[in-house]
């Protein structure tokens, strides 16, 4: 059964109206025939679920709806075009991954290729696309909230790693696990996964392949990192294993790509001191990659919201770099400061503003400064691009 059949004279809530549940209404009434067509953004306790035959429900909304009645626009795009769509997931590393596989994909075959999902294009804005082009891929970023509840994988599946994250929306690291599991778990016989070594054994019935780090930097990429040489690996991973593209060729379009904002963004040089913005930082491990990746790091910028997630591999780490001098800001920076027994080569400050007025104490020409908060943006500012976008601003208005 197609999409537009499934609404078919529905009637249908959707429930959330942010960028997906907008979506969700164009396509509703561009495409389908449903009898009623409601939005509420109220929580579970007020929601009327027998006054409605489907409801869409938004990622951003938490808890598990086993009800047949309750679907996403992830489940729905799957259902009909699961055949064609290569999903990716893991706790870091999902959009530069993603981004990066797309345009390989773009660059390398004669089909159309359609970037959706997570990365801020609803899946369902690409129906007529999909629908009109049979040939037509979807290389699709997975974020453990829109996995969620769904009863359908893709035909190709990447699961790149799994850390501590989101637990303020799980509860426990075991749900957050299970969430991020749905992207192989419907797999069946015919399909493939490409899994990182730190993911527990899957359940899944698709042939699993396993990526082993590897310390040596095997591609010459525009972008630092030597977690983005294994993001590198699972592309081309998909595309010879999976897609059967030319290895050689395919290595070539891999070192083309120039990288994301925010995702250890090089924003200049001011007075003899680089700046980096790793503000899609929101693990400890991220901070630990970005602080690694910089040769000349002599400053990183940490801290934001709490969401009771476990910072002692972090703090490990800031006590074997002595060298390194970690501002740290809001509420999970002064819980660090404090569980780390106030280190000498760590400093409160208040925020980002005061950070940077810090920086010019210590940092010196040819050192490097880096903003990887390894915590969320939330409470302080929207998301971590507008909190990358405002760490930017103030570097470039001080280079005036």
């Amino acid at each position: 059964m197609s999409i537009i059949e499934k609404f078919d004279g529905k009637t249908v809530l959707i429930w959330g109206y942010g960028i997906e549940g907008k979506s969700t209404e164009k396509f509703l009434k561009n495409f389908c025939n449903a009898s009623k067509i409601d939005i509420f953004e109220g929580k579970a306790d007020k929601l009327e679920a027998d006054k409605y035959d489907l409801i869409v429900k938004s990622p951003g909304i938490p808890g598990d709806y086993p009800d047949e009645k309750f679907t996403s626009q992830t489940e729905l795009f799957l259902e009909e075009f699961r055949e064609r769509t290569i999903g990716i997931t893991g706790t870091k590393g999902k959009s530069t991954t993603t981004s990066m596989l797309y345009k390989v994909l773009s660059n390398m075959i004669t089909n159309r290729v359609v970037l959706v999902g997570n990365i801020g294009i609803p899946c369902l804005d690409y129906y007529e696309e999909m629908s009109s082009d049979s040939q037509a891929i979807a290389v699709m970023e997975m974020s453990c909230h829109q996995l969620n509840n769904v009863k359908v994988s893709p035909h190709f599946a990447v699961f790149l790693n799994l850390y501590e994250e989101h637990l303020d929306y799980y509860g426990t690291f075991e749900k957050y696990m299970k969430a991020k599991n749905n992207i192989a778990k419907f797999q069946i016989p015919g399909d493939k996964v490409f899994v990182g070594e730190s993911v527990p054994r899957l359940d899944t019935r698709g042939l699993e392949y396993r990526i082993p780090e590897f310390e040596e930097r095997k591609y010459d990429l525009k972008i630092l990192g030597q977690h983005n040489q294994w993001n590198a690996e699972f592309v081309k991973k998909v595309c010879v294993s999976a897609l059967k593209l030319n290895e050689d060729d395919v290595i070539s379009e891999i070192e083309k790509f120039e990288g994301l904002p925010h995702r250890l963004e090089f924003i200049g040089n001011v007075d003899g001191i680089d700046y980096y913005d790793d503000s899609i930082s929101t693990i400890p491990l991220a901070c630990i990659n970005a602080c690694k990746s910089i040769p000349n790091i002599k400053i990183a910028i940490i801290g934001g919201m709490d969401r009771g997630i476990g910072y002692e591999e972090l703090i490990d780490y800031i006590k074997k770099e002595p060298d390194i001098i970690f501002l740290c800001a809001y509420a999970t920076g002064e819980r660090i400061y404090e569980e780390a027994n106030r280190p000498f080569n760590c400093k409160l400050v208040k925020d980002i503003d005061e950070a940077l007025e810090v920086v010019l104490k210590y940092a010196e020409p040819g050192d490097a400064v880096v903003l990887s908060p390894a915590a969320a943006s939330y409470g302080y500012f929207k998301n971590f691009a507008e909190r990358g976008e405002y760490f930017k601003q103030r570097i470039l208005e001080s280079a005036k």
